[in-house]
This record gives structure tokens, C-alpha cells and sequence, in this order.
């Protein structure tokens, strides 16, 4: 896939370009959805199927300090989108100035203009625009006079029997409730934070006997305080894992911190960035009455995360 990052970088239309637009939060399968779309649409007219996102999210810009957590960073939603198999990826920069371009001149001037869109295809509540006022009705109209297709995707929804749709914010709220085995139905992956490894109060091996990885977080969505199942991704390679997210009760010193045991390993990653996928929630967090009670308890953790993991 190939990636721009400026308009500028833009030098020729493309052939046959079909057009998906949105800041793909996430990457769930309702975002997929339309990407299969875009792709098939292409590929019947012989052309390029291209997303447009938009980097930092327009919320940041907008609402600044009133827009809630992203699911997925700007990096790893460029990785996903890249696995969809989609021929390119355009990201905005988003500022104030670009706010304010008129919906007719986002498709006149950029879509048509700039990029050479012959089809788009968007959600049923897509809008564009300074204040969004763009909406489908305009699109149609004037994808009339500007010449290309418009077409309206419809909900991917969360059960087949279910009136609620896959959304960014469905996701985020499981997330944070710790449903991460229910986020995962909505992702079509397990939900992934990513971080640097760094030092942390050297009393996972020391006094526990059970090394852990203290993860300094990239992402902004953090699953709820307890205890997980996890996939660790380090060095190119995979681990199964315990995640303890939360305040240590136990030692009462009232850090939060994302610690990560991972099994049959025991190399130095200090520095290193790592991923963890969350496969499911084992427990809240718990106060213990002392060293052994909780050593106890991690070694019960991990017996059940081998069991979860196999």
C-alpha cells in the first residue's frame, strides 16, 4: 500500500480512483466493510482503491480537550488499513484552516480535483465539510455534475439479530469496561496497546519470583484495572502473558501502572517497544494480605492464561 501524507505529495490524478473517507478509529469490521467495497468497486473498473484519514483526528482540533480516547494510534491504524488490501492510504494533516473548506470545494477541488475520484463509497450518516455541512444528498447532487458514483454503504451491525451498529465508541466503551473478548467480536482482532519497556519498582522477580515488563503506554485507551490474558509481541516474536493493569494494591503506593509477566521468557527487553493483545479479562484487581497470598494468586493467573491461550 502505498502511503501519502500530504496532498502535495500528489503529483498526478489516479486511475480509477475510489474513494473511502473517515478517521477509521479503530479499524473494526464496519470500517473494513467498506474497504471490501472500495476494493471490489475498483477492481471492477480497473482502478485504485484509496482511503482518506485524517491526522490528528478532527476532534483534536475542534473540540480540543473534549474528544475521547482513540482506539488505535495514527501508526497502527496505517498497519491495518495497509492488511485490508487497499492500493493507498492518504492522511490529511487536519488543522483549523482545513476545517473550513466548504463541502463543495472538499469534492470539487480536492476529491475530483487533486485525486481523480470516480467512485465513493461512505456510511449513511457521512458528512464533510466546514461545519459538516456536507451531507450524501449534496455528494449525489453533485456527483452529477462533477461525474462520478456515489455509494452508500450500509450498517455492519453487532449481532445479526441486533438494531445497534459496529461503531469507534461501542468499541472504546467495552474496552473500557474490560469486555475485551466482546471488543475483539467488533474489531475482528484482539484489542492491541502498544508501548516502550521501562523500569519499574523491581519487585516482580525480586519478591515475587515472576519477572514483569512495566509497559510506558503509546496508546490512549487503556482496558479497565485487572487482570488479562494476554499475546505479547516482542523482537518480532509472540508470548503468551498475564497483564496486570491497575494500582498494586497490595503494596499500597498508589501508582498505576500496565505490568506484563510473560511466560517462558526472561530476556532483557528494557528500552524495546512491545505490543499487547488482550484475549480476555481473568479478575479484578484485588487487595492481598501479604507477599505469598499474591504470589499464590499471579502463579493461578498464569496457570489460567495457559489454558485461555492454548
Amino acid at each position: 500500500m502505498r502511503v501519502i501524507d500530504t496532498l502535495e505529495e500528489i503529483q498526478n490524478q489516479f486511475p480509477g480512483a475510489v474513494v473511502t473517507i473517515g478517521n477509521f478509529d479503530g479499524v473494526h469490521i464496519g470500517h473494513q466493510s467498506l474497504f471490501h467495497e472500495v476494493i471490489a468497486k475498483a477492481e471492477s473498473i480497473r482502478g485504485t482503491a484509496i482511503a482518506i484519514t485524517f491526522n490528528p483526528h478532527p476532534a483534536r482540533v475542534i473540540k480540543e480537550n473534549s474528544h475521547p480516547p482513540l482506539i488505535t494510534i495514527h501508526e497502527q491504524k496505517v498497519e491495518l488499513i495497509g492488511r485490508s488490501g487497499m492500493d493507498v492510504l492518504i492522511t490529511i494533516p487536519f488543522t483549523r484552516e482545513f476545517a473550513l473548506i466548504t463541502a463543495q470545494s472538499f469534492i470539487r477541488d480536492l476529491l475530483v480535483g487533486i485525486i481523480g475520484m470516480k467512485a465513493v463509497v461512505v456510511g449513511r450518516d457521512y458528512t464533510f465539510g466546514r461545519d459538516r455541512e456536507g451531507n450524501i444528498e449534496l455528494m449525489k447532487a453533485l456527483s452529477r455534475s462533477l461525474g462520478f458514483e456515489v455509494i452508500v454503504s450500509g450498517w455492519v451491525m453487532i449481532h445479526n439479530n441486533s438494531s445497534e451498529r459496529i461503531s469507534s465508541t461501542r468499541i472504546r466503551e467495552l474496552v473500557m469496561e474490560g469486555d475485551v473478548g466482546e471488543a475483539r467480536k467488533l474489531l475482528g482482532r484482539y484489542y492491541q496497546i502498544r508501548g516502550t519497556v521501562i523500569s519499574g519498582r523491581n519487585r516482580g522477580g525480586r519478591l515475587l519470583g515472576f519477572p514483569t515488563a512495566n509497559i510506558k503506554l503509546q496508546d490512549e485507551l487503556c482496558p479497565k484495572s485487572g487482570v488479562y490474558a494476554v499475546m505479547v509481541e516482542s523482537r518480532e516474536r509472540c508470548y503468551k502473558g498475564v497483564a496486570n493493569i491497575g494500582y498494586s494494591p497490595t503494596f499500597d503506593d498508589h501508582l498505576f501502572t500496565i505490568e506484563v509477566h510473560m511466560i517462558d521468557f526472561s530476556d532483557n527487553i528494557y528500552g524495546e517497544a512491545i505490543k499487547v493483545s488482550f484475549v480476555k479479562r481473568i479478575r479484578e484487581e484485588i487487595r492481598f494480605s501479604g507477599i505469598n497470598e499474591l504470589a499464590d494468586q499471579i502463579r493461578r493467573d498464569i496457570t489460567e492464561a495457559k489454558i485461555l491461550l492454548e
